[in-house]
């Protein structure tokens, strides 16, 4: 396992070993002992969830209010372009974001602690998507920040043809976050 820093504070690509032969492959995805000690993120994760999405579709960006969620995310078959942006106000990487791809090929995962928002874009025909979280999903405490903001100016892929949820695109702007 290779743990790769981002350019935001406490946000980690995790690169996992693949053992590789003709039968296929194995790796594992996840090991608390791994976490806690190696990664030194203590955390207990409560919910997995899993979404299955087309090509061009967008989720997010999402983030909980009251209750924010840690994240450890990775696609299980095909590919997704996926960001993280940091809404920490005290943090040094405060409104800045962190975008990789991350696919069945590369089975890297991305940790995402708690105050960040988060949205993906697939790129593969079908994208299944997992991701573990430290905290229940709490209706009513979602908020959303509008994935094309002009002030957070995330470098997306170019799609011709988007799919998003209408909630979604109704988000708010970075600035209307910033004003709560």
């Amino acid at each position: 396992m290779e743990l790769q820093k981002t350019n935001l504070d406490g946000c980690f690509l995790i690169k996992k070993d693949l053992f590789k032969d003709q039968r296929g492959f194995f790796t594992e995805t996840y090991n608390k002992k791994d976490f806690d000690e190696v990664l030194n993120i203590d955390r207990n994760f409560v919910q997995d969830n899993l979404s299955v999405s087309h090509k061009g579709v967008v989720r997010g960006l999402h983030y909980q209010i009251k209750n924010p969620q840690g994240k450890l995310v990775r696609v299980v078959k095909g590919s997704v372009y996926d960001v993280a942006v940091d809404l920490r106000e005290d943090s040094n990487t405060f409104g800045k974001w962190y975008g990789v791809e991350l696919n069945d090929k590369n089975m890297h995962q991305l940790w995402i602690p708690e105050g960040f928002a988060h949205g993906f874009m697939v790129l593969s025909e079908v994208a299944y998507f997992e991701y573990k979280c430290t905290t229940f999903f709490t209706p009513g405490d979602e908020g959303i920040i509008h994935w094309k903001d002009p002030d957070l100016a995330i470098e997306w892929p170019n799609f011709k043809e988007i799919i998003i949820s209408k909630k979604d695109d109704a988000a708010q702007s970075f600035k209307s976050f910033l004003e709560k």
